[in-house]
């Protein structure tokens, strides 16, 4: 009887609250009707002023001329309104006890981010020579064409030992050797995402291996930094765990920063909602203490090195989820760091890498960037995304020197390729423009003059879709080579032209450009 009332009783809390809603969402579209359709300008006087103030709080406001309307008002608004205690339900938002503002607010947002931006975004067309330029092919020998695709997560040289090492979705670490046959090296409990390679007296083949956890953007601590002796016979006793719990960690690198005579690690724990850069910290009786630098998710990229010229070593990490932004962190000497923005993006550009690298020569550094992510709440090409270069004004500010558009483009790595004396860049893009200028998924950019380059795109684009790059001389010639990773998974989510499917290489896991510069 009680079972049977309870159900009840149950029903009608389900009617009432569906009711509850559907009058909340009819109550709402006479707002939301109004919120679109005006364009007095008072009303989107005041849009702007309550956008500027709630929007600002967690990131650089954005304008409203970075996307299209209709990507305003079905991808980003709905995904913002929750930030702000809405819910988004069949076009309408519903109030919560946590909603900051009011609706008639929220719609004023609306209306000012609809009614400011453009129908449709005018993307540049690529102005690039299609050619090999210096470079010439080299596949593996070995590719398995009836099982896993190939989900290459992680590729890198390792100048200890000779071989390329790749990491994929099927948590494998495969060496390869100058005939690029592959040996499974060991299978981890999660993708490999980053390696960092070192060799001391007691270890001439380590590295550090940065596992993910869970590959999908997500907030579990599942990730891991893992120490493995890649000259170890035993698989059971080749590893040694350093720290676990981070939040989806992507990158890392390492420096003794105490000047204890021990290495200590920096991490970027993506995550999701939730994430940071963390110090791994290891203790005289070799255990690691973590703790948060700071502690805000999208922390993508990191490098270690003596910025300020004070002998101790600095952090410098881009962040890239919501807040976009690159910071410096100064060693304070005194076991912690004391932060400076060098840079900050709007929200919108999917900020994918950098580099620090004096590109001019004049001793300052300068920052390689790259923004083009698009597996966000707004997968449209943007006319801003691409590669750019922001020379060293001096005491760390910057100024756009060099932008070339790439759609979706994911990282750039500058390095002297035809050594004429000044830096070249490689460039790969995740997100090109698979319908019509696949070749833009590879590109390389030859400085022909002090800042001018000529950019030249391969036709490798049906090799695969590349997502790691590592570039290093593997042939030893004199002249650096390039490794480029295919993920070559091309379902809906990861694709941001609905009506393309793939037509690259489903199963090679990774390629070698070989510089033939010097022949």
């Amino acid at each position: 009887m009680v079972k049977k009332y309870g159900l009840r009783l149950n029903k009608l809390r389900l009617l009432f609250v569906f009711g509850g809603i559907v009058f909340l969402a009819i109550s709402g579209c006479s707002n939301n009707e109004k919120g679109n359709a005006i364009n007095d300008e008072e009303y989107l006087a005041e849009g702007k002023k309550l956008a500027t103030v709630h929007c600002s709080s967690c990131h650089q406001l954005p304008d409203p001329a970075l996307l299209d309307s209709h990507t305003w008002e079905t991808g980003i608004m709905p995904a913002m309104a929750p930030k702000l205690g809405f819910t988004s339900f069949m076009g309408n938002y519903l109030v919560s006890a946590s909603t900051a503002i009011s609706k008639e607010d929220w719609y004023k947002i609306i209306a000012y981010y609809k009614n400011r931006s453009p129908k449709k975004m005018l993307i540049p067309k690529p102005n690039a020579v299609k050619d090999w330029a210096i470079f010439s092919l080299q596949q593996p020998q070995q590719t398995d064409r009836k099982g896993r695709q190939a989900m290459t997560t992680m590729v890198a040289f390792n100048p200890n030992d000779n071989h390329i090492y790749t990491g994929d979705a099927g948590n494998n670490l495969h060496k390869w050797g100058s005939s690029l046959n592959p040996v499974l090296v060991k299978q981890f409990d999660s993708p490999v995402t980053d390696v960092n390679f070192f060799k001391t007296a007691s270890e001439p083949n380590g590295a550090v291996v940065t596992c993910i956890g869970i590959l999908p953007p997500n907030d579990a601590l599942k990730g891991e930094l893992i120490n493995i002796d890649l000259n170890s016979k035993s698989e059971k006793k080749n590893t040694k765990l350093i720290t676990d719990s981070l939040p989806r960690p992507v990158k890392s690198a390492y420096a003794d920063f105490n000047k204890d005579g021990l290495t200590d690690y920096v991490s970027c724990g993506f995550g999701r909602n939730r994430g940071g850069l963390y110090l791994i910290q290891q203790q005289p009786n070799h255990r690691f203490i973590k703790k948060a630098i700071k502690a805000i998710p999208g922390a993508t990229q990191v490098f270690t090195g003596d910025f300020n010229n004070d002998g101790w070593p600095d952090v410098a990490c881009l962040f890239a989820q919501a807040d976009e932004d690159i910071w410096l962190f100064l060693n304070d000497k005194k076991g912690g760091f004391t932060s400076q923005n060098l840079m900050r993006f709007p929200s919108v550009y999917g900020s994918s890498s950098f580099q620090l690298i004096d590109v001019n020569h004049d001793g300052k550094l300068d920052i390689v960037y790259t923004c083009g992510d698009n597996n966000d709440f707004s997968p449209v090409f943007k006319p801003y995304h691409g590669v750019y270069i922001f020379t060293n004004q001096g005491n760390w500010k910057f100024k756009q020197t060099y932008f070339y558009h790439i759609n979706g483009c994911s990282k750039a790595i500058a390095a002297d390729f035809d050594h004429d004396g000044d830096l070249d860049i490689a460039v790969i893009a995740f997100f090109p423009d698979f319908k019509y200028y696949p070749e833009e998924g590879f590109t390389y950019h030859e400085q022909i003059s002090p800042g001018k380059f000529k950019v030249h795109a391969l036709p490798i684009n049906q090799y695969g879709r590349w997502i790691a790059m590592d570039v290093n001389d593997i042939d030893h010639d004199g002249y650096p080579d390039i490794i480029l990773g295919n993920f070559s998974f091309g379902a809906k989510g990861l694709m941001t032209q609905k009506d393309v499917e793939p037509n690259w290489d489903m199963y090679e896991p990774f390629i070698v450009l070989h510089n033939k510069a010097k022949k």
